[in-house]
C-alpha cells in the first residue's frame, strides 16, 4: 500500500490507525449527537475538561434538565454540582445558565459563527466545533491537540489558533474540515501526545518530520 502523502490522505491513515484505540473524543462525540442545545452545552462542558469527564458531567446535567427551560430554573450552585469536576465548573454553570435563557427566548440555537461567539463562554473553536457537529456545517476547531500536531506535521506554522485554522482550510477540502478537529484530537489523545509523543508506534514515524522513532 502507497504511503499516505496528501494531508487528506494522512487524515484518513491517522483516523484508520487510531479508531481501535477509542480515544475518549469518539465516545464524546458519540454521545453528544443528539440536539443541537446538548451539542451545545456539551462543547462548552468540553473547555480544558477531559473528554471522559465532559461525557459525565453532561450526562448528568441533561438527566435532570435537557432544554434551555428546564435548566433557567435550576440554581446555579445545583447546575455547579451537575457538571462537577468539569473544568471551572462555577463558571460554566453561570453561562449554561445564560446561555439557557437567552435560547429561551429566542427559541432556536444560533447557526453562524458570530451568533455563537456572542453567547458566554463560546469561543471560536468551540463556536466552529457546534457548528460542525449539530448543523454540519463545514468549520476546523483549533484546540491545544490540533494546534500542536498540525505544526508538528507541517501543515500550519501560524502563531495562533485562529492562523492555523486559516492554513488547516487551504490544504484540506471543505467536506474534510469536520473531519480535522476529532481525528487530531484523538491523535493527540492516544499517539501524538504533547509530552512523550509515542513516535515508535506512530503510523507516521517514518513521514512525519517531527518523529523521534
Amino acid at each position: 500500500m502507497a504511503k499516505p502523502t496528501t494531508p487528506s490522505q494522512v487524515l484518513l491513515a491517522i483516523k484508520k490507525f487510531i479508531t481501535p484505540l477509542s480515544p475518549p473524543v469518539f465516545a464524546l462525540e458519540r454521545s453528544m449527537r443528539a440536539t443541537p442545545f446538548k451539542i451545545l452545552i456539551s462543547v462548552l462542558l468540553s473547555s480544558r475538561t477531559k473528554d471522559a469527564v465532559t461525557e459525565k458531567a453532561a450526562a448528568r446535567l441533561f438527566a435532570v434538565a435537557d432544554t434551555p427551560e428546564k435548566i433557567m430554573k435550576l440554581p446555579a450552585d445545583r447546575v455547579g454540582r451537575l457538571i462537577y469536576p468539569a473544568g471551572f465548573f462555577r463558571t460554566k454553570a453561570k453561562n449554561i445558565l445564560t446561555i439557557s435563557a437567552i435560547l429561551s427566548r429566542s427559541k432556536k440555537i444560533p447557526a453562524s459563527l458570530d451568533e455563537l461567539m456572542e453567547l458566554p463562554g463560546i469561543g471560536r473553536k468551540t463556536a466552529n466545533l457546534v457548528l460542525a457537529l449539530a448543523f454540519g456545517i463545514a468549520a476546523i476547531a483549533v484546540d491545544t491537540h490540533v494546534f500542536r500536531i498540525a505544526r508538528r506535521l507541517g501543515w500550519a506554522s501560524g502563531p495562533t489558533p485562529a492562523a492555523v485554522e486559516l492554513e488547516l482550510q487551504k490544504r484540506f477540502p471543505r467536506r474534510q474540515w469536520p473531519q480535522v478537529n476529532q481525528v487530531l484530537v484523538g491523535f493527540g489523545q492516544t499517539i501524538c501526545r504533547p509530552v512523550r509523543p509515542k513516535c515508535p508506534e506512530c503510523v507516521l514515524q517514518k513521514t512525519c518530520p517531527s518523529s523521534t522513532a
